[in-house]
């Protein structure tokens, strides 16, 4: 034990980094998030869909997180705890605004890796605007199974443990949303096209 205890903190299992932290150790918490940032801070923009929302759902999710560690049961991966987390901080935060985003889901790369799945591959860029729009216009419960599936690459399986329902409600939420997303891509679409007729937005003749 004594081997363990002396490991340096950035070589540290994540299981035993929330331990460290409920324990007292001030720096296992501030490794642990440098560790996972990236991907909470994906799981929050893609799930609320601005970027200044999805930080302060990160904040918000991290602070809980600090608060939480003591409870953590170690019955499931540390990352699937912490995207629990995120993924409810941003439902707290779309419910006190209590109107669903606006704003467009941040950096168009974000969604380059949905595109391929979508129509017309041939035009990623376009495809992902299209993509982003539309997956704001999801119910939250579609939107959250989708980002967490299609998106970060989650099991179904896993899916379900970040959150916490039955992993037939999640292949009935992704089908349902995926369901939903193919006349609203078709409509985006349409409106792209119709704006871009001869190439250029508008009509007009090309310069």
């Amino acid at each position: 034990m004594a081997s363990v205890s002396m490991r340096p903190v950035d070589e540290v299992p994540d299981k035993e980094l929330l331990a460290r932290h409920a324990q007292g150790d001030p720096h296992a918490f501030s490794v642990l998030v440098q560790r996972h940032r990236d991907r909470m801070w994906a799981v929050a923009l893609r799930t609320v869909g601005d970027p200044e929302e999805a930080a302060d759902a990160l904040q918000d999710a991290c602070l809980s997180a600090f608060r939480a560690a003591g409870r953590f049961r170690g019955d499931a991966a540390v990352t699937t705890w912490l995207h629990r987390i995120v993924v409810n901080a941003c439902l707290d935060r779309i419910r006190r605004k209590s109107v669903r985003p606006a704003t467009p889901m941040g950096d168009d790369a974000t969604f380059d890796s949905v595109a391929p799945k979508m129509p017309d591959p041939t035009d990623a860029h376009g495809v992902s605007l299209d993509v982003r729009t539309a997956l704001l216009e999801l119910p939250f419960e579609q939107r959250a199974a989708l980002v967490l599936v299609d998106m970060m690459g989650y099991s179904v399986d896993d899916a379900a443990r970040v959150l916490e329902v039955p992993a037939g409600t999640i292949k009935s939420r992704c089908a349902r949303g995926r369901a939903r997303l193919v006349p609203l891509l078709r409509h985006h679409r349409n409106r792209h096209d119709s704006k871009n007729v001869g190439g250029v937005e508008g009509g007009g003749m090309p310069k």
